[in-house]
């Protein structure tokens, strides 16, 4: 029975890696994908890279660093008038990592990346370490 439940949680994390690499290739092999980059707070750069077809948006980081101990990268959409809204966690094991972000990108103008307590936060607690507009046309 152990055996059994090993394959089955390894069979099931390799759907979930499998369907997010389908996702983030989806939006990078869109036709009417459109990128920006720009650099980060911390010496790295970050691109966006967003598919109004699709309603998604990927962020490539590279040159990340860690973030600190008990704190997490986390992605905002900038919606006009409204702020920022949260689109998801970085993995901070994997700080280079491309992210798919969470949500549709709706009317959002681009996105921001701010350090947050672990497990995120419903708004901003922190200067963005970096702002990209989604480009246009």
């Amino acid at each position: 029975m152990w055996q059994f439940q090993e394959a089955e949680g390894a069979r099931q994390e390799a759907r979930r890696v499998e369907a997010r690499a389908a996702a983030l290739t989806q939006v990078l092999s869109a036709p009417d994908a459109r990128l920006t980059s720009g650099r980060i707070a911390d010496g790295g750069t970050g691109t966006v890279v967003v598919s109004r077809d699709r309603d998604r948006a990927v962020f490539v980081p590279s040159g990340m660093t860690a973030p600190p101990p008990g704190r997490v990268y986390q992605l905002w959409f900038a919606d006009p008038g409204k702020g920022m809204r949260p689109a998801g966690l970085m993995d901070p094991a994997r700080p280079d990592a491309p992210a798919l972000l969470a949500g549709a990108v709706g009317g959002a103008t681009g996105i921001g990346v701010t350090v947050e307590p672990a497990g995120g936060s419903p708004a901003p607690t922190s200067d963005p370490l970096v702002v990209l507009a989604f480009p246009t046309a």
